[in-house]
Order: structure tokens, then C-alpha cells, then sequence
């Protein structure tokens, strides 16, 4: 178990166990996701991929109807609601044992998800996009996921520069979660935001120094799969980059990590399974 780490969230009185890492399954209902977009977009496609992915073994699905890659820029609410909340509606009736979180930044989209059923806010903007947000995290009551990034993903890969890439990802951190806490949200998981604002380098040294935030004494959530910092390593695409994700993972819960957000459950599974072994020996 990690040192002092939260190892419970509270998802609407349902009390998830993190004191074993957990995998988080993305759902993208964008056109224009890196990966995977256009593929999950339909009612039909969405619950087929939901269903497969809590059969391989994730515990959370994350839904996002809004692009975040490098250079995205910002759709509409009325649009993104368009996008999200059939898809929403339709997988939280169909699997009433699962637990989901909503990809947003806007305070309408959060509000409308968290009142259809699911039950963690995931926020790439540490509430910086819509100021509503936070306050309707809290008032909601259901855990937040409060991430890293400079800029917007509109030009966050444009000069990314740090004095430290460590110490400022903490100290930025440190400060939301204490107006987290001011406002009353008490279960808060933190993402260092691996490829958003960051250099190949700095996406390297954050992963190597991972453990450093686990002084905040929150469950950390990575999310590595088939990013750039993996396939411009490896000279490879985002379909090929399922090899060097795993490698990552791997990494990454040695240095604490608590809930990998990825693509391919199944391998991320098995990822956790020998770590566990290795903890057991």
C-alpha cells in the first residue's frame, strides 16, 4: 500500500478501492480523438466497446466528447452535450456495476453526466476553462480528477519551458488542491498530465520522478497510452505504440501510480497483475 495514500474514493456512497491500482478504459464519442476517433461515436459502437473493456478488467470508464490532443480547440457545451450525453445515458443503464467518470471542463456537461449516473469529474483544466466547475464539482460531491497542463491544448505543444518540471507540476498541484479543499471536494485524484505542455524530455523526467507526488496524499492517474512521448521515442504511430505503452505502465506503478487511463485494457491488466506479483515476492 502506498505511504498515507487516500486508498478510498467515495463515488455517490459507492466506495472504490484503490489499495491495488486500478485501470481506467477511455471512451472517446469525438470525431477526432488521436487514436481512436469516429470509432466509438454511435450508441451501438460505444456500448459494444464499454461492455469489452469492463470484461477485460477496467473499473472505470472515462467518457469524453471533446478532443484534448495537441493543437484541439475548444467545441461548443451545447455540442459536446450533443455528443456525450445519449452515450452517457445509454451505458449507465446498460451496466449499473461499473463506475464512470465524464472528460469535460465545462460545469453544464459535468452537472448534466453526474445527474445521469456517473460519478467522477475528470478535468484536463483544473477548472481554469469555465469557473462554474469547481464549484459545481463540489456541490455535486463526487470525486475530481484535477490534471497538470500549460497552456490549452491549442498551444500547449508550441514552447512548453519549465525551471523544473517537478517542482512547478507540484507546486501548481499544491495550490489547486488547497481551493479544492476550500470548496469542500474531498476526493481529489491527481494527473500529472503526461504530453499536455510538456517536452518529450519533460514528459521523461516527470515519469522518472513520479514518486515525488505521492507527498500530496492523493491516488495518482496516469495516462501514457499511445502518446507522443512513446511514439516519437520508437519512431512508431499511435496504432504501434501498444508495446511502449505497456513498458510505461510498468514504470509508472513502480513509482506509485494508482489508476492507469488507457486504449487497451486487457495488456494494462496484465501490466498490474505482474507488478502485484512482483510486490508479493
Amino acid at each position: 500500500m502506498h505511504l498515507h495514500t487516500a486508498t478510498t474514493l467515495n463515488c455517490k456512497g459507492r466506495l472504490l478501492d484503490l489499495s491495488r491500482p486500478l485501470v481506467m478504459g477511455i471512451l472517446n464519442t469525438t470525431p477526432d480523438s488521436f487514436y481512436d476517433g469516429g470509432r466509438f461515436v454511435d450508441k451501438d459502437g460505444a456500448m459494444w466497446r464499454v461492455e469489452q473493456m469492463l470484461e477485460e478488467g477496467a473499473t472505470i470508464i472515462d467518457i469524453g466528447g471533446m478532443s484534448s490532443r495537441p493543437g484541439a480547440t475548444l467545441i461548443s457545451a451545447d455540442e459536446e452535450l450533443r455528443r456525450v450525453m445519449p452515450i452517457v445515458e445509454a451505458v449507465v443503464a446498460a451496466f449499473p456495476q461499473a463506475i464512470f467518470s465524464i472528460d469535460t471542463v465545462r460545469a453544464r456537461v459535468a452537472r448534466a453526466a453526474v445527474e445521469a449516473g456517473v460519478h467522477i469529474v475528470n478535468d484536463i483544466s483544473a477548472g481554469r476553462f469555465d469557473e462554474d466547475l469547481l464549484p459545481t464539482v463540489a456541490e455535486l460531491g463526487v470525486p475530481y480528477v484535477l490534471m497538470h497542463m500549460q497552456g490549452t491544448p491549442a498551444d500547449m505543444q508550441r514552447q512548453p519551458q519549465y525551471e523544473d518540471v517537478v517542482v512547478e507540476i507540484l507546486d501548481f498541484l499544491i495550490g489547486h488542491l488547497g481551493h479544492l479543499r476550500a470548496l469542500g471536494v474531498r476526493d481529489v485524484i491527481v494527473d500529472p498530465g503526461f504530453g499536455f505542455g510538456k517536452t518529450i524530455v519533460h514528459n521523461y523526467q516527470l515519469l522518472k520522478n513520479l514518486a515525488a507526488l505521492r507527498i500530496l496524499g492523493c491516488p495518482v492517474l496516469v495516462g501514457l497510452s499511445r502518446k507522443r512521448m512513446i511514439c516519437q521515442v520508437l519512431g512508431v504511430s499511435p496504432r504501434e505504440a501498444l508495446n511502449g505503452t505497456t513498458a510505461l505502465h510498468m514504470v509508472a506503478l513502480q513509482q506509485g501510480a494508482s489508476i492507469l487511463r488507457v486504449h487497451d485494457v486487457a495488456q494494462a491488466m496484465e501490466v498490474v497483475q505482474l507488478w502485484e506479483a512482483m510486490q508479493q515476492a
